[in-house]
């Protein structure tokens, strides 16, 4: 499989719930707002297959959340209309564009070309303004945050333990690693990252007991209950949604703000966003932290600029946001880096994914969203999708790209 960093699994409607009985499980001042028994069910079955095309779009109605503010100067991209009209085989079935579009539940399409939208296209009700929420592409952007905050020298070094930043961490999992390590997905904390529907496992465990019920916070699950795994730090790849919330968490406690409120004045503000993003929380306002790990709803054309951002290392809306140095050490792997195992095609950097046979990078998330950055064709690909399996359809999105790419480029 191509896209392993799914980050929920779809879960019943009916969920159960279990606490750690600690000072972690705070409670909401306004529990009538998001602990309602129908909130609470809503977010358990916000995955729903039927329905998911249109609960992506809506996220912010179930779940509590923080605006990550837009500045005054959004980024103009210039508009250089191509045709994308012609047959498409998908999975050896040959049809229109609209057909490949629906053949991988496209709620969104947008296509940038040497700088330019070429291409873009709403569905199901959605459109430029839509806020989706994209799972694990969020991953891409508490990163940058973590080089945002190196940058401001609020963090000395990559390869400072994890508790040199969050003391609470000792005697966890998190007692060892790095920074870097967690960047890279090889903390050595166990964890499985597992996707069985109504299962116990653990990540069904803390998404349910975090997201949906509101219980406890992921960072509190990592002070109090990880433990370190059968591997020594960095030695193996182990993909872990628990590590990107351990690293918005040091963003908040060397900023001393919130994962929004400094993204916002640091990055999407900087950038040249159009719209407000938000991010879903793990809990209410007052006891809550953004769900780094997947939690960040934008708009498409703020994903492409982005990732327009990233593919002209760093510098967006007339400034150099994030620095160049960066850019190229979180994206291009290092070596013995790549793949991630054995055999793989793929390898993971500063979370995001490196493609082992090109120079292409992505940040990839749950139910196939995209922001794909092809450097040496000069074009980005933002799609969001809304597939019925939250993992496993990542040939037909390949094939479907590798079709765009050539008709940009003949």
């Amino acid at each position: 499989m191509r896209s392993l960093n799914i980050v929920a699994a779809a879960l019943t409607a009916a969920v159960t719930v279990t606490g750690f009985g600690s000072a972690a499980l705070a409670q909401s001042n306004d529990p009538d707002r998001w602990l309602t028994p129908t909130m609470i069910d809503a977010r358990a079955s916000m995955f729903m297959p039927s329905l998911n095309y249109l609960t992506f779009q809506h996220m912010d109605q179930m779940f509590a959340t923080r605006s990550v503010a837009a500045g005054d100067s959004a980024w103009d991209l210039p508009e250089a209309p191509m045709s994308l009209e012609g047959d498409y085989t998908i999975l050896g079935e040959t049809t229109d564009l609209e057909g490949a579009l629906e053949r991988t539940r496209t709620n969104a399409l947008v296509v940038l070309k040497d700088g330019a939208i070429v291409y873009e296209t709403y569905r199901n009700g959605s459109g430029p303004d839509t806020r989706f929420l994209t799972f694990s592409v969020a991953k891409s952007y508490t990163s940058t945050l973590i080089g945002l905050a190196l940058n401001d020298g609020l963090i000395d070094s990559l390869d400072d333990k994890v508790t040199k930043y969050l003391p609470e961490m000792e005697g966890t999992g998190y007692d060892g690693p790095t920074v870097r390590d967690v960047l890279r997905m090889r903390s050595g904390v166990a964890w499985e990252e597992r996707y069985e529907f109504g299962s116990e496992t653990q990540l069904t465990q803390v998404h349910d007991n975090s997201l949906v019920a509101y219980r406890y916070r992921w960072c509190d699950y990592a002070a109090t209950e990880s433990e370190p795994g059968p591997n020594a730090p960095d030695a193996v790849f182990n993909y872990a949604t628990l590590d990107t919330s351990v690293l918005g968490c040091i963003v908040e406690r060397v900023t001393g703000r919130t994962g929004a409120e400094y993204m916002s004045e640091k990055l999407w503000a900087p950038m040249g966003a159009e719209y407000d993003a938000y991010w879903i929380m793990d809990g209410p306002d007052d006891v809550g932290r953004e769900f780094y790990g997947a939690g960040l709803a934008s708009t498409a054309r703020d994903h492409a600029r982005f990732g327009q951002m990233f593919l002209q290392g760093g510098k967006a809306n007339g400034q150099q946001v994030v620095p160049e140095e960066w850019v190229r050490e979180a994206t291009v792997a290092d070596e013995g880096y790549e793949p991630f195992a054995p055999g793989a095609p793929m390898g993971y950097q500063y979370q995001w994914w490196t493609d082992a046979g090109s120079d292409v990078f992505m940040a990839l998330g749950l139910h196939h969203q995209f922001i794909r950055v092809d450097p040496t064709n000069n074009i980005v690909i933002v799609k969001i999708s809304y597939t019925q399996e939250p993992v496993g359809r990542d040939e037909e999105n390949e094939e479907l790209f590798a079709q765009i790419t050539a008709k940009l480029t003949q």
